[in-house]
């Protein structure tokens, strides 16, 4: 099992936007420290619910502080962002890197932003593959054009090219000797080459779903999927039960299935306490000020009225759903979910207390007290 650590840079009443980004920086290393598998970053535009804007730039600051743990965007909004634009970026994360990031796109929703950014709401709406399509052409050719209702453009070279095979230094450009220098002064040794290997496939890419449509699209793209907090365990079983009946119907094989299935990731919530209580009521203080707060300042595109969960309700649902109590009652759930689902890959919410000590803690617990149970 694979867990990491779902960040939201969540802007808690009472906070400012560089005190929840400061939260976001110094759980990413602790959760480095804790051993995790994987950070994960979410972007939102001008909502306190989220002030992380740039999910990949922040992602490059992050990788730059550490050295082992992977780091994801969850998700990187593909109705507002050009996918050429994302692809040069998450190209050159994942070479600078060595193969570190994963790339998490989704359509996001049906907000203000689309006008801001000039997609408008037929992107959100109707675009998404399209947009897929072409990142995808883009993270894993050399040369892309496009010839589509949203993106026309004549081909150009890809640079950097994610997929580039890795490719020994050859020493007589650095040093300036001529072409007919021995081989043993053009290239390092072999044990040199393969100390650090750079990924020669570009970086992963996972697809948030939360609608049949989104599931259908990753399927026909073989790729795995990034499901919601709100979904509970029956729920995921759902959404997988529909990805394989796409992937079938695409006349895939069961080989492949198997291999990409190991990939899905669950977001959900962790909070680790010595009593359950405790654990539950920390999330009670805190969240649901932050969703009235966060959520509340959403704005759609086009006016339409939208219903927003009650937050108390939903922040309940949520300690109902997720990994929150003791570390033994936060292993047994991760555990029961990969039993019932088959996901072996998560991204908990750790800041929902909204404290930047109180999220460092409960990630140091998460790794010391429940990593060791998953094993």
């Amino acid at each position: 099992m694979r867990v990491g650590a779902f960040l939201l840079s969540a802007q808690f009443p009472g906070q400012g936007h560089g005190e929840a980004l400061e939260r976001t920086v110094d759980a990413a290393v602790a959760a480095e420290r804790a051993g995790l598998d994987a950070v994960w970053l979410a972007e939102h535009h001008f909502v306190p619910y989220g002030v992380c804007p740039d999910a990949a730039t922040l992602a490059a600051l992050l990788l730059g502080r550490t050295r082992r743990i992977g780091v994801g965007t969850a998700v990187s909004v593909l109705s507002t962002a050009h996918p050429v634009a994302l692809g040069e970026r998450a190209a050159l994360l994942h070479l600078v890197s060595d193969g570190r990031f994963t790339l998490g796109v989704g359509r996001g929703g049906p907000w203000i932003d689309l006008d801001v950014f000039g997609t408008g709401l037929e992107a959100f709406e109707h675009g998404f593959p399209e947009r897929l399509d072409l990142l995808l052409a883009w993270l894993r050719g050399s040369r892309v054009g496009a010839d589509g209702p949203q993106f026309h453009f004549p081909e150009v070279a890809v640079v950097p090219r994610a997929a580039e095979p890795p490719r020994a230094p050859d020493l007589t450009e650095w040093l300036g000797l001529d072409a007919g220098a021995p081989d043993a002064l053009r290239r390092f040794p072999r044990q040199r080459q393969e100390a650090a290997p750079r990924p020669p496939a570009g970086p992963p890419v996972v697809v948030a779903c939360t609608s049949p449509g989104g599931v259908r699209t990753a399927a026909e793209r073989g790729l795995p999927m990034l499901l919601g907090m709100h979904s509970g365990d029956e729920d995921k079983q759902q959404m997988l039960a529909a990805y394989r009946d796409a992937w079938r119907a695409c006349g895939r094989g069961e080989e492949q299935l198997a291999a990409v299935e190991r990939e899905h990731v669950a977001a959900g919530v962790v909070q680790v306490d010595d009593r359950a209580p405790a654990a539950r009521a920390s999330l009670l203080r805190a969240m649901p000020g932050w969703f009235e707060y966060g959520l509340g300042a959403h704005r759609t595109v086009d006016g339409r009225e939208r219903r927003m969960r009650d937050p108390h309700a939903y922040t309940e649902l949520l300690c109902d759903l997720h990994a929150v109590g003791t570390p033994a009652q936060c292993a047994d759930r991760l555990l029961a979910t990969a039993e019932s689902t088959g996901i072996r890959r998560f991204a908990l919410l750790a800041e929902g207390s909204g404290d930047r000590a109180a999220t460092l803690e409960n990630i140091a617990r998460l790794g010391s007290e429940v990593l060791p149970r998953l094993a």
